[in-house]
């Protein structure tokens, strides 16, 4: 199960595009069902399993009207683990020599339908 999600921000390209960090209860955890809900100007990320709302932010003008013509908003995720992808104490300063850590990321991308209250 999802233990939050941080809206990074919100765009409008083509369609509605919500750029997200999802915080994962652990590595295994494979649990993650988003709903999108537009109500009074507010867009809300919910799970799908038990209904609770996960983040929300307000739109503008521009973009409500881009929702309300679209109906689906394209949702990108970027998945966190707790205690995983945290800050490196020490970080190969040459990059490009390949020595260099990085933890992987996890990355998701899909287009979602909203759901007008």
């Amino acid at each position: 199960m999802v233990s939050s999600i941080t809206i990074n921000k919100v765009q409008s390209r083509d369609g509605l595009v919500i750029d997200t960090d999802a915080m994962m209860a652990g590595p295994n955890d494979f649990d993650f069902v988003p709903r999108l809900s537009l109500s009074d100007g507010r867009l809300t990320i919910s799970s799908g399993n038990d209904g609770s709302e996960l983040a929300s932010t307000e739109l503008e003008e521009e973009m409500l009207l881009l929702a309300e013509r679209e109906r689906s908003a394209e949702l990108r995720v970027k998945f966190i683990v707790e205690g995983m992808h945290g800050r490196l104490t020490h970080i190969q300063p040459i990059i490009a020599s390949g020595k260099a850590k990085k933890l992987a990321e996890s990355r998701w991308k899909t287009t979602l339908p909203i759901e007008f209250k």
